[in-house]
């Protein structure tokens, strides 16, 4: 509203940053007015009340009695409706509009209750500052603040849940890792300096990628990344392909997996780049990282098809999970906070190395909470899926002492 010029809207916001007049005044009204509709209520309701009262009863005494309790209780109901009850709904439905129509009038009040304002504000202000409390309120807005309010514009559909999960992976970038967002080691593609030309043109076809890491002899001997361009270019050309030659391989960024998000973001941004290698503290190739690997996981679902999900609802309820998904995007479908050790583990297949204490193979399960979590694909040692499935807990039944069943092991 002040961006569209209305002089009543900057009056409000300018009230809001001077509040201790405006609430002076207020309680000043209110006490004012709870005190006349007392007095006035004892005039005009209990002469009423007492009469009706003498009606029912001979005792006048007793009638005056009644008549005062009668007058008391209507003046108290009256005040709590029209006084304070539904102005302050109608405030709070109508906020705005509320704000606007009364700024004048309490403008007004504020510029003709100078003394008072003074009196009481430099009084409160004196005991307030004897109890050793600040004056003024920390307006300090929080991250839970935020959440709360996305939560609420959820809730009212203001928001989809997809831009609600994107606004929370955004607060949660400086906690997550590297290693939650990277492709993993087994999972690079990467040409050898040493690759013959009808080696990199097969590399080529079989996986298209818009950059490749170049090492020497091993993956962990990196010497950088080629575009893919430049190799088309030659393809296309007819030139002769090899790595070797100048200008080829281009420097790649290298980067600890202690980074968080957020600070391989300002990295990407310092360097003008948007390609890096993680490392680990044995200077071991962990994965690659880049900024499109970020930006998926902080808009989620805004960017990432179906087909590239690595959680999947099944009509059932359950979900099927890739063994690589972050054990951060678990948490957050299955709404819990946390699970038993997230910090000793990036991903789904961590977690359940972690709850079996051993390597994991096909059909292995454990319960946590209110969920089974089941292996069910397994290549190698490494966990390519499981199915977490919701426990429906059912009413417990008598049965034979002598049948057996499986005992899941609790962790």
């Amino acid at each position: 509203m002040v961006e569209e010029g209305n002089k009543k809207a900057q009056q409000v916001l300018d009230l809001q940053d001077h509040a201790g007049h405006f609430v002076t005044v207020i309680q000043i009204g209110i006490n004012a007015v709870a005190l006349a509709g007392g007095i006035l209520g004892e005039r005009f309701f209990t002469p009423f009340f007492t009469e009706v009262s003498q009606m029912c009863t001979p005792d006048a005494e007793l009638a005056a009695t009644s008549g005062f309790w009668l007058s008391f209780v209507t003046s108290t109901v009256l005040f709590i409706l029209f006084a304070d009850l539904i102005p302050k709904r109608l405030a709070l439905i109508f906020p705005e509009r509320v704000a606007m129509f009364i700024i004048s009038p309490m403008r007004l009040l504020i510029k003709l209750c100078p003394p008072f304002i003074w009196f009481f504000n430099g009084t409160a202000n004196f005991f307030i500052r004897l109890m050793g409390m600040p004056v003024k309120s920390n307006h300090k807005i929080t991250s839970e603040d935020i959440m709360a309010t996305v939560d609420a514009g959820t809730a009212a559909g203001v928001l989809a849940s997809e831009e609600q999960a994107a606004i929370e992976n955004i607060f949660e970038m400086e906690s997550r890792t590297v290693p939650s967002s990277m492709t993993p080691r087994e999972d690079i593609v990467y040409l050898l300096l040493d690759d013959s030309e009808d080696e990199i043109r097969h590399k080529v076809i079989e996986t298209s990628h818009g950059q490749y890491l170049v090492c020497d002899q091993e993956l962990d001997n990196v010497i950088g990344i080629v575009d893919s361009k430049d190799i088309l270019k030659r393809l296309m050309s007819s030139q002769t392909l090899s790595l070797k030659e100048q200008g080829m391989v281009h420097p790649v960024q290298m980067v600890p997996d202690s980074l968080t998000l957020s600070e391989i973001l300002e990295c990407f941004k310092q360097n003008h780049t948007d390609f890096a290698v993680i490392i680990n503290e044995y200077a071991l190739v962990t994965g690659i990282i880049t900024l499109n690997d970020v930006m998926s996981t902080v808009m989620g679902d805004l960017v990432i098809s179906s087909e590239e999900a690595q959680i999947l609802e099944r009509e059932d309820g359950s979900w099927l999970v890739d063994g690589s998904t972050p054990i951060d995007d678990l948490e957050h479908v299955l709404g819990v906070d946390s699970l038993p050790e997230d910090s000793t583990y990036e991903t789904v297949a961590g977690f359940m190395m972690y709850m079996l204490r051993k390597i994991p193979k096909r059909t292995d399960r454990v319960y946590y909470g209110d969920f089974r979590f089941e292996v069910i694909d397994v290549d190698n040692n490494k966990i390519d899926q499981i199915i977490v499935t919701p426990i429906k807990k059912e009413p417990e039944v008598k049965t034979d002492p002598s049948a057996t069943a499986e005992q899941p092991v609790q962790k």
